[in-house]
């Protein structure tokens, strides 16, 4: 048979495939909604949700706009799909990718929504940290800068074809560029925004703020679980190949084991320090466990995944309670979860995959961190000079349920 003739299935199958990927991906979008407004107090549940939601649209109109040009600026980029898309020449937008014999063929419409959602997923690493005492207007100003310009330019240097790809760089679904970059932005934004009041004490003492809603946030540790098979999964780009489909498999049972080992080694190191399974730990650890395996999730054996995960898990423990004691105050553990474990997922790729350098990706962690983090705290420190960043004292004490939305998620349990 001609191979031309297998096109028009190639082409339906992949782009299916891509679109069904890039729904999971949005759908992880409510898992860091549930994940968020279970770990942060009642008072404050209305405003995360409302954090989370907002800034799913405005990813999507700003990656439009803007994002996507700079991510994809390269030849082979993304600049006259997107243009096509934008001013609705249908020529421009549903072209089969060029790119050679093995390249994937899909729309450039599912393109688009694939990267779309990773920018969204970026920002949403951000909102859990600063939960609780930040501007809603603050946070949303940011998220029109973070989405439309600071992620899409690391995003380039890799995946745009830029000096990290030339380099050698390896970041299969983002653990560096979207994961780690999230965290940087949000510590930036958390050290210029300050703890919560009351959460550190004169002596050196750390007090606890229990999540509202423990339920909730067990529900949003799974919806990102499962959302996660298609950020990983959707990451190949195709799956009409017998070698591709075997690739989407071993990435998508690398990406549960190393959840599972992420929760089993953070709920083991939890009781081993504080004598208590934490659930808290326990949720965060699936979470690091996906985190590090998003830089390669093809390459390992499935007991290395596991491993993998299971590293990430311990790690996130140990940073959380280091955070702590540097006052550094992120509510739901987004920083650890995604900075820490994001980094270690980066440096490993090269004990699996021989193409990786442990130097270049080293180079890429500094790199993609400097950028975003000096980048965020020139943004906060604007928005800070021209808003503010922090609601008052009094609104705090309140909270930013009523300060910032004019309503309570949950009226019937408060007393008036």
């Amino acid at each position: 048979m001609d191979s031309t003739a297998l096109i028009p299935v190639q082409y339906g199958l992949d782009t299916f495939y891509f679109l069904i990927c890039g729904a999971l991906v949005m759908w992880m979008a409510a898992g860091f909604a549930m994940l968020e407004s279970g770990l942060v107090r009642a008072k404050n549940t209305a405003e995360i949700l409302t954090k989370n939601i907002v800034l799913y649209a405005v990813a999507s109109i700003m990656y439009l706009l803007i994002g996507y040009y700079i991510m994809y600026s390269s030849p082979e980029g993304g600049i006259l799909p997107s243009l096509g898309f934008l001013i609705g020449d249908e020529h421009a937008v549903d072209v089969v990718a060029a790119g050679g014999e093995d390249a994937p063929y899909y729309s450039s419409r599912a393109d688009f929504f694939f990267q779309v959602v990773f920018a969204a997923t970026c920002m949403s690493v951000v909102s859990g940290a600063v939960a609780e005492r930040m501007k809603l207007w603050a946070f949303i100003a940011f998220a029109v800068v973070m989405t439309g310009f600071i992620y899409p330019v690391q995003g380039y240097w890799k995946w745009g074809s830029g000096f990290l790809n030339e380099m050698g760089f390896l970041d299969f679904a983002g653990s560096g560029i979207v994961h780690m970059a999230g965290a940087a932005a949000a510590l930036a934004g958390v050290l210029l925004l300050g703890a919560r009041k009351g959460k550190y004490g004169p002596n050196g003492q750390i007090n606890a703020f229990p999540g509202a809603n423990l339920p909730l946030a067990t529900l949003g540790a799974f919806i990102l679980w499962m959302g996660w098979f298609g950020f990983n999964g959707g990451s190949q780009l195709k799956m009409s190949t017998i070698e591709d489909a075997n690739a989407v498999a071993q990435v998508f049972t690398n990406t549960n084991l190393a959840a599972a080992g992420g929760l089993v080694a953070a709920l083991i190191t939890a009781r081993l320090l504080f004598g208590k399974s934490d659930l808290t730990m326990v949720l965060n650890g699936a979470l690091a466990g996906l985190v590090a395996i998003t830089a390669e999730p093809l390459t390992p054996s499935a007991l290395q995944a596991v491993l993998i995960g299971g590293v990430g898990g311990v790690l996130v423990v140990f940073s959380i309670l280091a955070l702590d004691k540097l006052k550094l105050d992120d509510p739901v553990g987004a920083i650890s979860v995604h900075g820490v474990a994001g980094i270690w997922g980066v440096l490993v790729v090269p004990l699996t995959n021989s193409d990786g350098s442990f130097v270049t990706q080293l180079i890429g962690v500094a790199s993609i961190f400097s950028w975003v983090f000096i980048t965020s705290l020139i943004v906060w420190g604007l928005i800070k000079l021209v808003m503010g960043l922090r609601v008052s004292e009094e609104e705090e004490y309140e909270g930013v349920d009523i300060a910032e939305c004019g309503m309570e998620a949950y009226p019937e349990f408060t007393n008036k």
